[in-house]
């Protein structure tokens, strides 16, 4: 059987991600020009308890099946291999049919009491079906990644992508068009914004579908490589008991550390509207010099709050959503040196994944920074009011996507190892610091639109150093992470600076034209930097180790020797 490098599947996964966000960003975009700030906080509420119960069961459902079938194909262990997905299949398919129940169950009181958005519970409950699709294709998908195959994940994801785009978009116009049909579905004077976001979270739904669809046809169609031969060879298989708990052992801590980190969007959920409203009646007069009239409008907390997760979370997650991919090739790479017991070559893929999300999320982080108003203006066009907060929002977002970016693979491979407790505990202490942060800044007035994007970032920044640290304790080794991702942050401080530079000198030619020259100025900058910095850095922000090409240097120097 022929497995992937890290490097390789990280690519494919990168390359996934890039289209599946690319057709994202064509769906939250135009989606949020139809509903509006308020309709995207309908869309949001949804999200918010959508997000927590899939990062319970699916995140933490794909490690698992990933970091067993890894570590057992590491030895060779086949029929092991086969009885694990099979075992994965019953287990999690009840698992997400429980979880179905759950949301439609808990849709309304959630809605409620919780998010204090009553009408919002007619779009959590078409988000529930959701659970299911997703259990049911988590499982495939982390079979393939145990093999270190990530082209079944890769292009269930764009599959899932292009149903949401075409699904999404379209129910949501049909309401819209249509509104005394759709009154028909939706109780007694449901507003339309609300009823065009539900019909948005079933477009998400069918995409759910779609991907569980593509596999269930690919395993028809291609199988998985495991021959009889190999199948004939292997040892007898281990006991269902013996799977279960490797399962559980893995794929609780991963799926409560996942929990853990959507949390910080519940917690947004939880305290922006109410602190909003809050900071409206105890500070009326202070918000109205900072944002007008706007500010008094009973729909101002849900236009903050639509604005914040429907524009500036969107793009924030724009650059984590890919670098994240880095994050399975990482576990599964991660379980199988740890099952031979190659410290080396754990050493060598952290530093890779230092390097490689770096060289992504730095350049991206500065340059959202300095561009945040004509990048928010650019993609939400005619939305001034909503873009405007947004933008503040986005700056302070930035230092956290870096976080987030070196995070989430550092921790993929800790679950590889068999640490999968470690990030629960260390991602406990970047939500317990978000809570504070949120319930501290955004009852101030001058920070109230920004507060919870400045905790947001302070959440990911302590992260990321415990992550590091977590790293290097379990390898037994130093990382040297600040003089690998030094010169990549030199690199994306320039290219920044000369992004924001450039904007301001070809302003006044048009926001389209002078933001388009900028991100090339600044991408042109950003590489020139790298080379200036010498062909070492470059060859390890492109993963190419110096140490193999002085290896190999030395063998053929030695052939010359008489």
């Amino acid at each position: 059987m022929k497995k992937q490098t890290l490097l390789k599947g990280s690519v494919i996964l990168l390359t996934s991600a890039v289209v599946a966000k690319v057709l994202g960003a064509f769906f939250k975009i135009p989606l949020t020009n139809q509903l509006g700030g308020v309709g995207m906080g309908y869309f949001s509420c949804a999200y918010g308890l959508f997000l927590p119960i899939y990062a319970l069961s699916v995140t933490g459902l794909s490690a698992a099946v990933a970091g067993t079938v890894a570590h057992h194909s590491a030895l060779e262990d086949w029929r092991t291999v086969r009885r694990i997905r099979r075992i994965a299949r019953l287990l999690f398919a009840g698992l997400g049919l429980l979880l179905t129940m759950v949301m439609l169950a808990g849709a309304k009181p959630f809605a409620e009491l919780l998010a204090g958005e009553p009408d919002a519970w007619v779009c959590m409950a078409f988000m529930a079906p959701s659970a299911f699709f997703g259990c049911v294709t988590a499982v495939e998908r982390g079979y393939y990644e145990g093999l270190q195959n990530m082209y079944p994940t890769g292009i269930s994801q764009a599959v899932e992508a292009a149903a949401k785009l075409v699904f999404g978009l379209l129910c949501s116009q049909f309401v819209l068009e249509h509104p005394d049909w759709a009154a028909v579905y939706f109780p007694d004077g449901t507003d339309l914004r609300m009823m065009a976001a539900a019909a948005a979270v079933l477009g998400v739904t069918l995409s759910m579908v779609c991907g569980t669809f593509y596999m269930l046809l690919r395993n028809l169609w291609m199988g998985d490589s495991i021959s009889r031969s190999m199948l004939a060879q292997a040892p007898p298989p281990q006991e269902g008991r013996s799977i279960l708990r490797m399962l559980f052992h893995i794929m609780l801590p991963v799926a409560l550390g996942s929990l853990v980190t959507n949390l910080t969007t519940l917690i947004d959920l939880m305290t922006m509207m109410r602190s909003l409203s809050a900071v409206q009646q105890r500070h009326g007069a202070a918000l109205t010099q900072l944002y007008g009239a706007l500010a008094m409008d009973p729909d101002f907390p849900a236009f903050v709050y639509g604005s914040f997760t429907g524009m500036a979370i969107t793009v924030f997650n724009l650059i984590p959503s890919v670098t994240n991919m880095v994050g399975k090739s990482a576990l599964t790479g991660a379980a199988q040196a740890h099952a031979v017991h190659n410290q080396s070559q754990l050493t060598k893929q952290a530093q890779t994944i230092l390097q490689a999300t770096a060289a992504l999320a730095f350049p991206a982080a500065c340059g959202l920074l300095a561009l945040a108003d004509p990048v928010l203006s650019f993609l939400y066009a005619g939305h001034e009011q909503e873009t405007a907060l947004a933008a503040q929002a986005l700056r302070a977002l930035m230092p956290g996507m870096a976080g987030l970016c070196l995070t989430v693979p550092l921790f993929g491979m800790l679950q590889g190892m068999g640490c999968a407790d470690l990030p629960v505990k260390w991602m406990l202490v970047g939500v317990a610091c978000k809570l504070a942060g949120n319930l501290l800044l955004i009852p101030i007035p001058q920070t109230s639109v920004s507060g919870a994007g400045i905790a947001t970032s302070i959440c990911y920044v302590v992260l990321v150093v415990c992550a590091v640290l977590a790293v290097q304790r379990e390898i037994g080794c130093r990382l040297h992470a600040v003089r690998l991702l030094l010169p990549i942050g030199y690199a994306a401080v320039l290219c920044g600076g000369s992004a924001h530079l450039c904007f301001r000198l070809l302003a006044s030619y048009g926001q389209t034209t002078a933001l388009l020259l900028s991100v090339a100025a600044g991408g042109g900058v950003y590489f020139a930097a790298l080379l200036l910095l010498g062909k070492r850095t470059i060859l390890q922000v492109l993963g190419i180790k110096c140490s193999k090409m002085r290896h190999k240097s030395n063998w053929r120097h030695s052939e010359k020797l008489p």
